[in-house]
């Protein structure tokens, strides 16, 4: 991890190049899936077999699309009963949390009239979810969890199978997570036939979950056809920690970050100079024990940065700049610094709090605003998943209290029929 000391004049360009990681996607790759959406849209089941057939090297027809329930229950015995008891601890937590954001429709009056706001569900919503040996149980939770409870009736999920590899513990969390429908599609031939529909998937209100970049570019380009929660780019976690901090955490935390692919980013940030160099002491001693060091070795050698600074409010404030996913605030008083907290997708508060915990079962969403968009977006959340209406009504009293002013601004803008709209009614 490079370490970059913010005590000189000049922020350098290590500083500058930690603000601005969001790359833009390849020609190439936008060309291909722009191929792929097309054909599925013509075509519909044909394509999505053609192309799962091409890059998952498996063959089925239409009708082996979606796993049969019987397939839902033989996963329970291909998963040791620990696996299953953690699963459904976490979808018991993940639900309460979010049971807590539920909205209520509400109205009010004011003489003659009535106005108010209605919420409803999305009737059908769709999840991605990588699969393959590197499956990720606990994303099918954190996306199809909040969307039951919102009150979603359909809940349908697609998730490739390379080679026909199915990981049962997917199949496990769909099941508590309370998903309709498996497909076994992915790639953004699975989005296609999500926002488009084909004649075995039906077509969805909106689409949620992670997927590569091709999956990334192929919900940019639906979007407006059927909504989408985000475009999240690579993960990241910044770590503001002091002398008290443990340097073995610390070195924890900004592995397992760096676990996750070679694009992934860590970052510390301390003022405290003897902290850096045990934190580093302890990074090489814990990375030997782990499987992934390859990858962790070289996301630290793309992304890996300490920033050594003059305090802790100098050490937020950069945080506020970078407005990372996770932010840990490894620090003696967490909450003393929270308030100056601006932009996080999730703030992690105290020495005990690993980032590891909001990603499985603390409850609150792990699907956060990545590459710079906390300063402007939100976790995933019940919101995500219900639709707003506003209601309105007004008696002939109600309106006569209203017409003058709804004739005026009509007439400001030009709009002769908007304001006869009201003058019929009140002639």
């Amino acid at each position: 991890m490079k370490l970059i000391r913010m005590n000189q004049k000049n922020p350098n360009r290590a500083w500058t190049s930690a603000l601005r990681r969001t790359d833009s996607t390849p020609p190439g790759v936008e060309k291909t899936v722009r191929t792929i959406l097309d054909a599925v849209r013509r075509q519909g089941d044909a394509a999505v077999i053609r192309y799962t057939q091409q890059f998952d090297q498996v063959r089925f027809t239409a009708g082996r699309l979606r796993i049969r329930p019987e397939r839902i229950k033989e996963a329970y015995g291909q998963v040791t009963p620990s696996a299953v008891e953690a699963l459904r601890f976490a979808a018991d937590r993940i639900r309460s949390f979010h049971e807590r954001q539920k909205l209520k429709s509400w109205s009010y009056e004011e003489q003659q009239i009535t106005l108010g706001q209605r919420v409803r569900p999305l009737e059908r919503v769709g999840i991605y979810v990588p699969g393959g040996k590197a499956a990720y149980p606990s994303s099918v939770l954190m996306n199809a969890v909040p969307a039951r409870v919102a009150g979603v009736p359909e809940v349908v999920m697609c998730t490739p199978t390379p080679r026909g590899e199915l990981n049962p513990h997917l199949l496990v969390a769909a099941d508590l997570a309370g998903v309709n429908e498996i497909y076994t599609v992915g790639g953004a031939q699975a989005v296609g036939a999500m926002a488009y529909g084909t004649k075995t998937i039906a077509r969805v209100d909106k689409i949620v979950g992670p997927g590569n970049i091709y999956v990334a570019t192929a919900k940019r380009l639906v979007f407006g056809l059927v909504d989408i929660d985000m475009i999240a780019g690579p993960s990241e976690i910044v770590v503001i920690a002091d002398d008290t901090a443990d340097p073995r955490f610390v070195a924890a935390d900004l592995l397992s970050q760096a676990e996750h692919d070679e694009l992934a980013i860590s970052i510390l940030i301390t003022p405290s100079e003897s902290l850096i160099q045990k934190v580093r002491t302890r990074m090489k001693e814990q990375i030997v024990r782990l499987p992934r060091k390859a990858i962790i070795a070289e996301s630290l050698r793309r992304s890996g940065k300490i920033f050594l600074v003059r305090d802790l409010t100098q050490a937020v404030a950069m945080a506020n700049a970078i407005a990372p996913e996770h932010l840990e605030l490894a620090v003696d008083r967490p909450e003393n610094l929270l308030p100056m907290v601006k932009h996080a997708g999730a703030v992690f508060l105290g020495h005990y709090t690993t980032e590891s915990l909001g990603d499985y079962v603390a409850g609150p969403n792990h699907v956060l605003p990545t590459g710079g968009t906390a300063r402007f977006s939100s976790p995933l959340s019940v919101d995500d998943f219900v639709k707003k209406t506003s209601l309105l009504s007004f008696s002939r009293e109600g309106l006569l209290r209203v017409k003058d002013a709804v004739i005026r601004m009509a007439e400001m803008e030009g709009l002769q029929a908007h304001a006869q709209a009201v003058e019929v009614r009140t002639r």
